[in-house]
């Protein structure tokens, strides 16, 4: 058996990692459209960063960051009560401190016993009101900000080198992993070869 059959698996495996690796590179390069031998090649993220934009906005907008989960969230039960033990405590400054200086004469009537009422009643209807203040909060917000297009803008306007390192850092495992797979399947042709070309013989 000549020599260099045994060079077949070798080379499949560098063809197929070759292959990846363009197909991987391709992903960003060009940057923009170049014509070669006839046909125009451009990267596919640079070529298609608008589309991947707007489908990512919407995807953020619409199922990742909802204005509908944003508001349940901060209007919970749980998380109002969060909030309460530090609205109680400014209460209580207010009115043992800033309201003897605002009005020193009303202040005079008020004692420890009025403080504590007071506080009782203001904090039962901030209670009731810090769920409809909050979502009141989320619906002006959600007119005033519209994150599918912030997101969208802002992946439009990045630079094709900004996009590739940003992927590059997610993604460069996978890459890498991607890379080997095809190697190693490349190599496991090019043993199939030998074995085919040997039962033929």
């Amino acid at each position: 058996m000549s020599w260099w059959l045994y060079t077949i698996p070798f080379i499949s495996a560098f063809i197929h990692w070759l292959t990846i690796w363009m197909a991987l590179k391709l992903l960003f390069h060009p940057r923009k459209p170049t014509r070669i031998l006839g046909f125009t090649l451009h990267g596919v993220f640079p070529k298609r960063q608008g589309q991947i934009a707007e489908s990512l906005g919407r995807i953020v907008g619409q199922e990742l960051l909802s204005f509908g989960d944003i508001e349940k969230t901060i209007a919970h039960p749980e998380n109002v009560k969060k909030i309460l033990p530090h609205v109680e405590n400014h209460i209580d400054h207010f009115l043992r401190h800033k309201l003897k200086e605002s009005m020193p004469v009303i202040s005079m009537f008020i004692g420890d016993k009025t403080i504590g009422q007071l506080k009782t009643v203001f904090m039962q209807e901030l209670e009731e009101l810090f769920p409809v203040i909050m979502k009141n909060y989320v619906a002006n917000l959600k007119n005033d900000l519209d994150l599918e297009r912030i997101v969208t803008d802002k992946i439009t306007n990045f630079s094709s080198d900004k996009l590739e390192a940003m992927l590059n850092q997610i993604l460069t495992k996978e890459f890498r992993f991607v890379e080997v797979i095809g190697a190693a399947l490349g190599f496991f042709i090019g043993l199939l070869q030998i074995f085919l070309t040997l039962l033929m013989k």
